[in-house]
């Protein structure tokens, strides 16, 4: 007869379980990068779960497609052969589907990957599949395995779903995050542009100042020296101008400026601020 958890076996149990979480939020908190946080969080699983395989798949924000996120000691079958963690797999498609169910909406399952690999895959046939959400949105799946895998409890299940909630969380924060610097990265650009466009509609205006008193002078027969002056001045309002134009879209790294020849930046700006 299975003996049942004392009231103190069962308070060891928790506060383990709260010192797991501790570290783990305490650890994703630091990370506002996606990449780092979910290195962060396969570590971690690592560390306090014993739990040393890890991966994450993501679905893409835009398409929906799954793509893998991060990974931590994969088998060589894997590392080495990066086509086989391409395409859909089994705890992908049950995810996809909704249909990830049982103790704590976390699935052990045979993986499809591995299943039918004989050299290379360092004893790993199971995985557990923990479902990613923001709210009801589905952001992906954590799957992780040992190689002396075990039949894992119904604390560790509940666990594991709430790491979970953690990682899932710190997804969307990274993610909001990325987006802010984003907007703040686009706004400082139209800021740029706006400045070089009010810089340049100066700097043409006074080179169209110079070449009409350039021109007057021809009309009312000046001395030569003082039209070359005149248009000296204005060739070296262009260059500064020009020089002015190349800092300023220099400034502005912007992808859409990328690549190309200074008049055609400056076309793209002059038509966008337009």
């Amino acid at each position: 007869m299975k003996t049942q958890p004392s009231d103190s076996d069962r308070l060891q149990q928790r506060n383990r379980e709260l010192s797991i979480l501790n570290a783990f939020a305490k650890e994703l908190n630091a990370q506002v990068d996606l990449n780092r946080a979910l290195q962060t969080a396969l570590a971690q699983v690592a560390d306090l779960l014993d739990l040393q395989t890890g991966w994450v798949w993501l679905l893409h924000q835009e398409s929906g497609e799954p793509y893998l996120a991060a990974s931590q000691n994969l088998p060589p079958a894997l590392a080495e052969n990066p086509w086989r963690m391409a395409g859909d797999c089994y705890c992908l498609d049950t995810f996809r589907a909704g249909d990830l169910s049982g103790a704590a909406n976390v699935n052990v399952v045979t993986c499809s990957r591995l299943k039918n690999l004989v050299d290379g895959a360092n004893g790993l046939r199971y995985h557990a599949s923990i479902p990613l959400y923001a709210h009801s949105r589905q952001l992906g799946v954590l799957n992780v395995a040992s190689t002396d895998w075990r039949e894992l409890s119904p604390d560790d299940l509940r666990l594991l779903y709430t790491v979970g909630d953690l990682l899932s969380i710190a997804v969307e924060r990274a993610r909001l995050f990325q987006q802010s610097a984003d907007l703040g990265a686009l706004e400082e650009r139209n800021r740029l542009a706006r400045e070089l466009h009010d810089t340049l509609a100066q700097s043409l205006a006074a080179i169209a100042l110079q070449l009409e008193s350039a021109d007057a002078l021809l009309e009312t027969g000046a001395p030569s020296d003082r039209i070359s002056a005149a248009v000296q001045r204005a060739m070296e309002l262009t260059r500064a101008s020009l020089e002015e134009a190349r800092r300023s879209v220099l400034d502005l790294r912007a992808a859409p400026l990328e690549g190309r020849s200074l008049p055609e930046a400056l076309a793209t700006l002059v038509e966008a601020v337009d």
